[in-house]
């Protein structure tokens, strides 16, 4: 729609007075701010207020992690065969040096057997090696007191010299082939052993749970296949994993407590126990242990916990409810009431560590009651009303 002179010349007219009007409204707004303000340092402005403390604080951080077992053992077997017992199974407890298993151990037996007559007839032939030895050793004594004598010839003393040294040595070969005998036998012995699998673990506590079963009777399995894995789980650990920023605050010694969905609402009391000297590439971060006490069995590797550490202690730190922290000018600072009790100050503060809703200041002394609530109509100096 086409506007005519003078239709046009009276929107341009409603337009400017329009966009006047709305700047003088602006233009205003500081202004009535400032003087909301100024309105504000002569009016009492009612406030809660919240006291300055000084005690003890704690810098804290929660990690989320896992459980894993403090220790866990393999059992395999040496040697390969046919599974025909397994004494144990899953979750049930198990005695260091405990049978768990036993193989088919028929051809063990026989080459036990068999060993064992190796080893009798290497005697046999070590004790004949031994009369032929001696009856060499005459030969050639008889031999040299003839030649003395002058009855026997040269050539007969150098038969009977080499016919002794070829019986001196046939005599090392069967004490070596005994010797070989009763190796072997011995060999035998020890593989028979080896069809009774023991879980002999070394280090930690007498007993551990089976965690897992990986074979069943009748099945057949090579030598160092897995049977069973066998755990330790008191005390148990708590793996978690820090950044750079958190790292350099971690102590070994430092106390935890470990929340778990399983029990929600119990703490579980856990100390750091070991810090990784390395982070990983990957994530740029470090791996962390702690360790937890589990007399009941209750923490199960696997598990997903939540570990509040203690990353700092402050002995008589001064602090002040966090909701009383206000921001002015780029700086922190908080309203302390006057002693009067009619007045504020503004006291500009350095924060540091923060201890539940509560926050430890430092860089002014301060005393008594800060404001909390209302502060955002109070400049230094202005007169309160504290509501209770």
């Amino acid at each position: 729609m086409k506007l005519r002179g003078p239709e046009a010349v009276g929107l341009l007219v409603v337009l400017g007075i329009a966009g006047s009007l709305a700047w003088a409204v602006y233009e205003r707004l500081p202004q009535r701010a400032a003087g909301e303000r100024n309105r504000a340092t002569t009016r009492a402005v009612p406030v809660e207020v919240g006291a300055v403390r000084r005690g003890a604080m704690q810098l804290k951080r929660t990690f989320s992690g896992a459980i894993e077992a403090r220790a866990q053992f393999v059992v395999a077997p040496k040697v390969s065969g046919r599974i025909e017992r397994l004494y144990v199974n899953l979750a049930d407890t198990v005695t260091r040096g405990q049978v768990v298993a036993e193989l088919d151990n028929d051809e063990y037996r026989q080459a036990v057997v068999r060993g064992r007559a190796d080893v009798e007839v290497a005697r046999a032939n070590l004790a004949a090696a031994e009369s032929a030895l001696v009856i060499a050793d005459r030969e050639l004594t008889r031999i040299k007191q003839l030649l003395d004598r002058g009855i026997a010839a040269d050539t007969q003393f150098d038969v009977a010299k080499a016919n002794q040294l070829s019986k001196r040595a046939e005599l090392e070969v069967a004490g070596a082939t005994l010797r070989k005998a009763e190796a072997v036998l011995e060999t035998s012995k020890i593989q028979l052993g080896y069809t009774r699998v023991t879980a002999d673990w070394v280090g930690g506590r007498e007993e551990r749970i089976v965690a897992e079963r990986f074979v069943n009777e009748g099945g057949t399995v090579a030598a160092n296949a897995s049977l069973l894995r066998i755990v330790e789980l008191n005390p148990v650990n708590a793996v978690i994993f820090v950044t750079e920023k958190d790292y350099v605050n971690l102590v070994v010694g430092h106390l935890a407590t470990l929340t778990t969905d399983a029990y929600p609402g119990e703490l579980f009391e856990a100390h750091i126990e070991r810090i990784a000297p390395v982070f990983r590439e990957a994530t740029r971060q470090a791996r962390v242990e702690l360790s937890v006490d589990n007399p009941e069995l209750r923490l199960k590797p696997g598990m997903f916990v939540r570990a509040t550490a203690v990353m700092q202690r402050l002995e008589n730190a001064v602090s002040v409810p966090e909701v009383a922290l206000t921001a002015r000018g780029g700086k922190y600072g908080v309203f302390e009431i006057a002693e009067d009790g009619v007045k504020v100050h503004w006291r500009v503060v350095e924060v540091g560590i923060r201890d539940g809703d509560r926050v430890q200041v430092h860089g002014a002394a301060l005393d008594g009651r800060v404001v909390i609530l209302g502060q955002q109509f109070l400049d230094d100096g202005s007169a309160i009303t504290i509501v209770e």
